[in-house]
C-alpha cells in the first residue's frame, strides 16, 4: 500500500511564521510595568515563582490573569505553567477577566472558619451558617481546613486576625474594629536566648570540643525518630545524608497540615532560636551548604517573627567566621495552602517552585532532593529536641518513656478535654493518663468515647482501647497509627461517623490529584460515607485499592479513620 503523506496546512503555517507574539494572553503594558515595579530590580529565580506570586496575591487580594501573563513574561515562563501553579494552592484565587475585560475585585475582608475536626465539634458549622447574613455582602465568609489552632475551637481567622474561642459576637466586633492583622508573638529573641546559654553547644562542636560523630551517635542512643509523622530514626537520617557527595542541602518542614495538630506553631511562637540552634547542628554535622525553612502560609505572625529573627543570626551569626565553619544560607518559604506539602518531596516540589506533587521512590530525597541535591529534611519538632537531648545526653532523654517505651513526645490535644494545648509527655504514655494528668481530664458533662490518635490520617479508636501506649508502632494492630502526636478526644455526644466523614471531606479537598486512586478514591468514599447506610463491600475494597496504589501516604492512611469505624464502631453503623 503506497504511503500518503500529511496534508500541509500552508495558510496556518504562514499565520504562525507572521506571529509578532508567543502564543497566549497578550501582556499589558500598563500591567507589566505595574508587576515590574512590585518586582524589583533581582533578575527572577523559577524557585521564587511561589513568593511572587505571594507578592501579586497580598497586593490584589486575588491573581488577575492579567498579572499572571505579565509574570510569565518575566519570568520567560510559559503562561501554561504559572497558571498551573497558581491554580494548584487553595491561598491563590485566580480570577479571569469578567465582561468587557472588567476584572471585579473580591469583597474587602474575608472571614475564613476553620471546619477541621475539632472546630466543627466546637460549633464551627454554625459560625458558617450564620455569619454570611450577619456580616453583609461587603465581607466574605468562607471555611478553611484545618488553621492549626485546635486547642482554641471553634477559630475564625479575620484576614490574619485568628480570633480563639470565636463566637458570632466576637467576630462581627473584630470585623468592625478593624482587627484583621496577625497578632506579635511573645517569643524569647536572640539576645535574651543567648544570655541564657543558647548557641554555646553550636559553638562548642564548631570548636572541636564535640565530633559530628558524636552527635549522630547520641541522636542514635537516645532513639530519636523523626516527629513529624513517618518516624524515621533521625540519627540514621543524618548519617546517609553526610554520607552523600557535597554539595548537600535542608529542607526543613513546618507546614504542619495535618488536622488536630499545632504543637511545632505553639513552640516556634515561643522559643524559636532552639529550633534554629537544633537545626544549625544539624547542618553542622551533616555538613549542608544551605537551608530552606517551609513554614505554613496560616502562620503570617510567626512568618514576621523568623524572618526578622533569621536577619538577626545573619547579621550577627553565633559562631564567629573565623572558627572555620560558614553558617549555611537560611532562606525561608511561604507555603500557600495546600496539606500534601507536608509531605516531604511534595514540599521540595514546591519550594523549587512548582506544584506540590510528590514524587515517585526510588530515588529518596536523602540521594536526590532540593535542586537535586542530596537533602536532609526534617520536621520542626525533631530539630526542636536535638539540643536537649544532646546537653543531657541519650541516656536522660531514652529513660523518659512509659510502659517499655523511650523518649518524649508533644501532644497536640483537642475536643473534649478540661485543657487543651500542646502536653510535653513521655512516650507510651497512654490517652487515659494523658487526659487524666495533664489535660484536666475530661469536659463537665463528657465522658470519654473515642479519640483520633494522630489526626486525620491516625485512625480513629474507641475508648476501650484508650490503654494501649502512645507511640510509633503499639497503634497499628488496631487500625491507627500516631504520627504527628495529633490527639484529639471524642465524648459520648459525638459519632465516630460523623467524624470520619469530616475526615475524609477533608482528604478529598486535600488530594494534589496527580493518581487516580487517592483523587477518585478520596471522592469515591466520601460521597459514600455521607450515605444514612455504608456499602460495606464497596468500602473494603476501595480502602484496599488506595493504600496499594496511591502514591504517597495521603491515600494510603485516607483509609484509617473509616476502616477504624467499621472494625470498632459497628453500632453506629445499625443505628
Amino acid at each position: 500500500m503506497a504511503h500518503t503523506l500529511p496534508v500541509v496546512n500552508t495558510e496556518l503555517l504562514e499565520r504562525q511564521r507572521k506571529r509578532k507574539q508567543p502564543k497566549g494572553r497578550a501582556v499589558a503594558p500598563e500591567v507589566r510595568a505595574e508587576l515590574w515595579s512590585w518586582l524589583g530590580s533581582a533578575p527572577p529565580r523559577r524557585d521564587l515563582l511561589i513568593e511572587y506570586l505571594h507578592l501579586i496575591n497580598d497586593r490584589l487580594g486575588v491573581l488577575p490573569v492579567a498579572h499572571l501573563a505579565a509574570l510569565a513574561q518575566w519570568m520567560n515562563l510559559s503562561q501554561a505553567e504559572v497558571f498551573e501553579v497558581a491554580s494548584f494552592y487553595h491561598h491563590f484565587e485566580v480570577q479571569k477577566d469578567g465582561a468587557a475585560g472588567v476584572v471585579t475585585p473580591p469583597p474587602a475582608l474575608t472571614v475564613r472558619v476553620c471546619e477541621g475536626l475539632a472546630c466543627e465539634m466546637a460549633g464551627a458549622r454554625e459560625l458558617l451558617r450564620r455569619l454570611p447574613a450577619i456580616l453583609g455582602r461587603e465581607v466574605r465568609v468562607k471555611a478553611a481546613p484545618c488553621v492549626g489552632r485546635c486547642e482554641s475551637a471553634p477559630v475564625a481567622v479575620v484576614h490574619q486576625h485568628a480570633l480563639a474561642q470565636a463566637s458570632v459576637a466576637t467576630v462581627q466586633v473584630a470585623v468592625q474594629a478593624g482587627h484583621t492583622q496577625a497578632q506579635a508573638t511573645a517569643h524569647i529573641g536572640y539576645e535574651a536566648y543567648r544570655s541564657a546559654g543558647g548557641y554555646a553547644l553550636l559553638r562548642e562542636c564548631v570548636g572541636g570540643l564535640r565530633s559530628a560523630e558524636s552527635l549522630i551517635a547520641t541522636l542514635e542512643d537516645a532513639g530519636l525518630r523523626g516527629l513529624g509523622g513517618a518516624g524515621f530514626p533521625a540519627g540514621r537520617k543524618w548519617r546517609l545524608v553526610r554520607a552523600q557527595p557535597a554539595p548537600r542541602l535542608m529542607a526543613v518542614n513546618i507546614d504542619e497540615g495535618e488536622p488536630g495538630t499545632f504543637k511545632d506553631r505553639w513552640y516556634l511562637e515561643r522559643d524559636p532560636h532552639r529550633f534554629l540552634e537544633g537545626l544549625l547542628l544539624a547542618a553542622w554535622a551533616v555538613g549542608v551548604d544551605a537551608v530552606y525553612i517551609y513554614l505554613r502560609d496560616e502562620y503570617p505572625a510567626c512568618r514576621a517573627m523568623l524572618a526578622a529573627e533569621l536577619e538577626r543570626l545573619r547579621d550577627e551569626p553565633p559562631v564567629p567566621a573565623q572558627a572555620g565553619w560558614a553558617m549555611p544560607a537560611l532562606e525561608l518559604r511561604r507555603g500557600a495552602g495546600a496539606y500534601i506539602c507536608g509531605e516531604e518531596s511534595a514540599m521540595i516540589e514546591s519550594i523549587e517552585g512548582k506544584r506540590g506533587l510528590p514524587r515517585l521512590r526510588p530515588p529518596y530525597v536523602a540521594e536526590v532532593g532540593l535542586f537535586g541535591r542530596p537533602t536532609l529534611e526534617h520536621n520542626f519538632e525533631t530539630l526542636y529536641q536535638v539540643r536537649e537531648i544532646v546537653e543531657k545526653g541519650a541516656a536522660w532523654f531514652a529513660a523518659q518513656g512509659r510502659h517499655g517505651r523511650k523518649g518524649l513526645r508533644n501532644f497536640s490535644v483537642s475536643g473534649r478535654v478540661a485543657v487543651p494545648g500542646v502536653k510535653l509527655a513521655p512516650a507510651g504514655i497512654t490517652l487515659r493518663e494523658l487526659v487524666d494528668e495533664f489535660c484536666g481530664g475530661m469536659q463537665p458533662g463528657h465522658e470519654l468515647y473515642a479519640y483520633l490518635p494522630g489526626g486525620a490520617s491516625g485512625g480513629i479508636l474507641p475508648a476501650a482501647l484508650a490503654d494501649v501506649p502512645l507511640d510509633f508502632d503499639t497503634l497499628q494492630p488496631h487500625g491507627g497509627f500516631i504520627g504527628s502526636a495529633a490527639v484529639i478526644v471524642l465524648s459520648q455526644h459525638d459519632r465516630a461517623v460523623d467524624a470520619a466523614r469530616n475526615v475524609m471531606r477533608f482528604f478529598r479537598d486535600e488530594s494534589c490529584g496527580q493518581c487516580t486512586p487517592c483523587r477518585a478514591g478520596t471522592a469515591k468514599a466520601s460521597a459514600l460515607l455521607e450515605a444514612p447506610q455504608w456499602d460495606l463491600p464497596l468500602l473494603a475494597d476501595l480502602s484496599q485499592v488506595m493504600r496499594d496504589a496511591s502514591i504517597c501516604g495521603l491515600g494510603q492512611a485516607a483509609p484509617n479513620v473509616m476502616d477504624c469505624v467499621i472494625r470498632h464502631f459497628s453500632q453506629e453503623l445499625t443505628s
